[in-house]
């Protein structure tokens, strides 16, 4: 499994950057924009999407990888 994937605000533009790296993977214009690549970089090293808000707090989080605790499977 890789390095979760987060989507940070850097100034006016966000920011994807891997869990415990140093630098940013790649700045872009927009959230969308760095949400699409992150959810690319997530699923090819089959690992988490973590997505920030502006204020830096977490929005939304996506599993790529082997979910320990996958959803039952239940029948309507």
């Amino acid at each position: 499994m890789g390095k979760n994937q987060h989507v940070v605000p850097k100034g006016d533009k966000w920011a994807i950057k891997g869990a415990g790296n140093e630098h940013y993977t790649r700045i872009v214009d927009t959230q969308e924009q760095a949400i699409s690549i992150a959810r690319e970089i997530a699923k090819n090293q089959k690992s988490e999407l973590v997505i920030h808000r502006k204020n830096g707090t977490i929005r939304d989080k996506d599993s790529f990888g082997n979910d320990p605790y996958p959803p039952k499977d239940t029948k309507f």
